[in-house]
């Protein structure tokens, strides 16, 4: 089955089959007598503090940015029930933690900080004086100045 294959998450990161753990069931919902006697719901389980391929530093990332996500013994479980086939099924589910890890381990792009140029002060500070102006005449005869 597809289950054997290591995971692949990034060109950096590979999950080896053996920390992947999977269970099935019967999927609920409609289906007929099919959904009755069919396993074809799969739990793909995950546990990201007991990874040898997860250095130190990845897993507290994963702890810190999955922390909803996770078990109470920092599990990660996905359940796929969208198609009629466990092998379908399997691969989604291999495919969605797949994902989930790459976008929890991407490294956000550091902000660079940016200066207003001297031109849109200049325009700016000009508006203000404008708007300051106008509200001056309010409430007076501009005849008598």
């Amino acid at each position: 089955m597809a289950g054997q294959d290591p995971l692949r998450i990034n060109s950096h990161l590979e999950l080896p089959s053996n920390e992947l753990e999977f269970s099935t069931a019967r999927s609920g919902g409609p289906g007929g007598q099919n959904v009755n006697k069919v396993a074809s719901k799969v739990v793909l389980r995950f546990s990201i503090a007991r990874s040898r391929v997860l250095g130190e530093r990845r897993k507290s990332m994963l702890f810190s940015r999955l922390g909803a996500r996770l078990t109470g013994s920092g599990e990660i479980v996905i359940h796929a029930s969208t198609y009629r086939e466990q092998a379908r099924n399997l691969e989604d589910a291999r495919e969605r933690l797949a994902q989930m890890l790459r976008e929890a381990l991407k490294v956000p792009k550091a902000r660079r900080k940016t200066k207003p140029t001297r031109g849109s002060v200049k325009r700016r500070i000009n508006a203000k004086r404008q708007r300051g102006d106008q509200k001056k005449l309010r409430g007076r005869d501009p005849r008598e100045d």
